[in-house]
């Protein structure tokens, strides 16, 4: 038995059930809904089905990342039990939270010099930084150490592929990355906005696609052209949605029948909460491993 934990932050947006399986420990993100705070606990606490109607009948939402002093109460048990700590973070580019992370580390380095413990920056996010844990717990249990793991995991981070597309622009307009005219225009046109997250971990839009078949279908292309192997992939492939399973499950069928060498069928997860509370409903994200990403 390994004597060191893999865990991430719950934008990880993993099942529980997968979590428990592969033995990897999460930390919650918070969220506010309508001035209510809530934790980011994958969906125990309130099911995600309810967030996402709540969202469509106007409730207010906003996030917040833990803290250094949440992380310290976090790690803590785990350091006391004499075991060391390997950490994914929500990409920089996205959030903070990573620095929350190396504050808290510093501290309880001095605490517990005895003990290891890494912070990774995974920029990555939602199920792309669960398909991402998934091979370090492979890594894991194939007898790897902490070094050996956090090493592969600083240098395959750019080799997670995120493609996503959302049929709904409501909160694309109202978090600010679309302007109104923007969102009427794109909704009266059935425009899905097709974004990736590139080499800084950072969201970035690249292709207006005009309905959902199409905005699956250059997502199809996207991992042709950039999969490990391309047509004969033979790795894990996740997807993540946010109160669209049809969709979901029809992506994921695109994919399995253009892609025979899979490792199993495609997963798929919700979106969980933090993440959901900025892209609302109608967004489908697609992850698997790759090439290097570029800017």
């Amino acid at each position: 038995m390994a004597n060191y934990i893999l865990s991430c932050c719950s934008t990880a947006d993993l099942s529980v059930e997968h979590f428990r399986a592969r033995d990897i420990r999460y930390a919650c993100f918070h969220y506010m809904l309508d001035n209510v705070q809530h934790t980011d606990d994958l969906g125990q606490s309130m099911p995600l089905d309810q967030f996402y109607a709540a969202m469509v009948n106007g409730a207010e939402t906003k996030t917040s990342q833990l803290n250094a002093d949440e992380f310290i109460a976090y790690f803590t048990p785990f350091l006391e039990q004499g075991l060391d700590i390997l950490h994914l973070c929500l990409s920089s580019g996205i959030s903070g939270v990573s620095n929350s992370a190396n504050i808290a580390r510093q501290e309880l380095a001095e605490q517990f010099p005895d003990r290891k413990i890494y912070i990774v920056d995974s920029l990555s996010a939602s199920s792309g930084t669960g398909l991402f844990m998934d091979k370090l717990a492979d890594l894991r249990d194939e007898g790897k150490s902490i070094d050996e793991v956090y090493q592969w995991a600083m240098d395959n981070r750019l080799k997670v592929h995120h493609w996503f597309f959302s049929s709904d622009l409501t909160f694309f307009v109202k978090g600010g990355r679309i302007t109104k005219a923007a969102g009427w225009f794109g909704t009266a046109l059935k425009i899905c906005p097709l974004l990736n997250v590139d080499n800084q971990g950072r969201l970035i839009p690249r292709k207006k696609c005009r309905g959902k078949k199409r905005a699956m279908e250059e997502c199809l292309k996207m991992m042709v052209e950039h999969a490990d192997a391309g047509l004969d992939y033979s790795g894990k492939c996740y997807i993540s949605h946010s109160a669209c399973p049809e969709d979901a499950k029809a992506l994921a069928d695109m994919v399995e029948a253009r892609f025979p060498h899979l490792k199993g069928r495609v997963e798929i997860n919700p979106i969980g909460t933090t993440i959901g509370c900025h892209t609302g409903p109608g967004t489908v994200a697609l992850f698997f491993w790759g090439d290097e990403r570029k800017d």
